[in-house]
């Protein structure tokens, strides 16, 4: 099974001390690139967090919120007086060198990150606590990009089918094709009234047919598809191979475009890369 990389995942734990809730948000990326916006008091779990992110994810630009509304209803608030003690010696040693310095305010040091704090939780159970949190929304996150992929999985196979199609349908036309044009010279000649050798006539048919000549194409186009099912059936990391595999199927189309000597073939060659075109877009997102 194949994985998109585009999905989001929302987990919330609602406690005594308050509400924990972690949103994750992943779109497609090269490599596996995290960004974490985590609370100060929550800085500890950061390497926790990258590792269950490389542990359960392989590629994918992620993003991870964790927000944290304190419950603070009733609880006493204390003050750190070692750190408004450290605030306002430095607060004073910073004045000594204004020559008019306005008055320090109790408030605004009360308001400094850390002076003024409730009674809170453990937090190392706290931090415990989000992270088991974290790890459900990785779960929930995961499940969304295996749904996603057995989505992109039926694209590309309606894709792959429609270019079996016009392959199948070209290798027929092909001789017919031939003889269109063989008849073409001939026709042209006679309206001309030359009279050509016909040794050296066959000699430009069976350059024209040489040149017209797409069977190791379509060849290498029905293997593309196959290897493109087989990628598919596998699943896991499939990405970065079936990108490959799409530049492999443009190149072929490109070619049998470039040899089109008929107005079918050239529509076949032009309905082909339109086919390998948005595969290619949906192969984007898959991890």
């Amino acid at each position: 099974m194949i994985h998109s990389m585009t999905a989001f995942a929302r987990a919330e734990q609602a406690g005594t001390n308050g509400t924990l809730s972690w949103e994750l948000r992943s779109v497609n990326h090269r490599y596996l690139e995290p960004h974490l916006r985590l609370p100060e008091s929550f800085r500890d779990l950061e390497g926790a967090v990258r590792e269950a992110l490389r542990n359960g994810l392989s590629r994918g630009k992620v993003e991870c919120t964790l927000r944290f509304a304190e419950d603070s209803a009733g609880k006493p608030l204390q003050v750190d007086h070692e750190r408004a003690a450290q605030l306002v010696a430095a607060a004073e040693s910073v004045a000594s060198l204004i020559k008019h310095p306005a008055p320090l305010n109790p408030l605004e040091v009360l308001s400094w990150p850390g002076v003024l704090v409730a009674d809170a939780a453990d937090p190392q159970a706290l931090n415990k606590t989000a992270l088991g949190l974290f790890k459900q929304a990785l779960d929930e996150l995961k499940q969304s990009r295996s749904r996603e992929g057995i989505e992109l999985a039926k694209l590309l196979n309606e894709r792959l089918d429609s270019i079996d199609g016009e392959v199948a349908a070209l290798r027929e036309l092909v001789p017919q094709m031939l003889a269109t044009q063989r008849q073409k010279i001939l026709d042209r000649s006679a309206e001309l009234q030359a009279e050509l050798d016909p040794q050296r006539l066959e000699q430009e048919l069976v350059m024209l047919a040489q040149k017209s000549d797409v069977a190791e194409e379509l060849d290498r186009l029905s293997t593309h598809v196959s290897e493109v099912r087989r990628v598919l059936k596998s699943g896991g990391a499939a990405g970065r191979r079936l990108d490959f595999l799409m530049q492999e199927l443009n190149r072929e189309a490109n070619t049998l475009g470039s040899k089109a000597f008929d107005t079918r073939s050239t529509q076949a060659a032009v309905n082909l890369k339109v086919l390998i075109e948005q595969m290619r877009e949906q192969v984007q997102n898959i991890e």
